[in-house]
């Protein structure tokens, strides 16, 4: 189970991660369809992976990563991951990344999380923005993104190699705290 609850929504809440969750987080991120779209999404992936990950960019990188297992409120279960990354406390910013396992997909938890985190990342970490990166094929993401008031702001042409796709578009949207 995850550790301390950090922020709490109707669906979903957030939660810090603890190394004892990567064991499960390493089960679903093993399935191709939920990384596909992540930028790292088509390499193989191995437990001692996901530990190295966990150890380097969540607790060895605390001021540039913050990192929470995003947990389904009425069964009490982690179902995905989101975080704030290359933190940049200078000028305010930070790249939002999430997933969640396949049988939460288009059920409104995706855009509860982001809201979560978005006001995470203004109201605790005092950003003045937030910004993502999306496959163009991720219509899903893109939903997302746009439901929580982010705008598209540019797009990297053919940019990304995505198995199954060849090479896709990389989309920029971004979102201001005063917006």
């Amino acid at each position: 189970m995850p550790g301390h609850l950090v922020i709490s929504g109707e669906k979903v809440s957030l939660y810090t991660l603890t190394r004892e969750d990567m064991e499960l987080i390493w089960k679903y991120y093993g399935d191709f369809e939920v990384r596909r779209f992540l930028i790292d999404g088509f390499m193989p992936v191995y437990l001692e992976d996901e530990v190295r990950w966990y150890e380097e960019r969540v607790v060895g990188a605390k001021d540039k990563n913050v990192v929470f297992c995003v947990v389904e409120n009425s069964k009490r279960r982690i179902v995905g991951l989101v975080g704030l990354h290359e933190i940049n406390h200078y000028h305010g910013y930070a790249e939002i990344g999430y997933w969640l396992w396949k049988e939460y997909w288009q059920r409104g938890f995706g855009t509860e999380t982001v809201k979560l985190m978005v006001t995470y990342g203004f109201e605790f970490l005092n950003l003045r923005k937030i910004f993502a990166r999306v496959f163009s094929p991720n219509i899903a993401s893109q939903r997302v993104l746009e439901k929580n008031g982010f705008r598209k702001t540019g797009i990297l042409s053919k940019h990304m190699f995505v198995p199954g796709y060849g090479y896709v578009d990389v989309i920029f949207f971004e979102k201001f705290r005063e917006e």
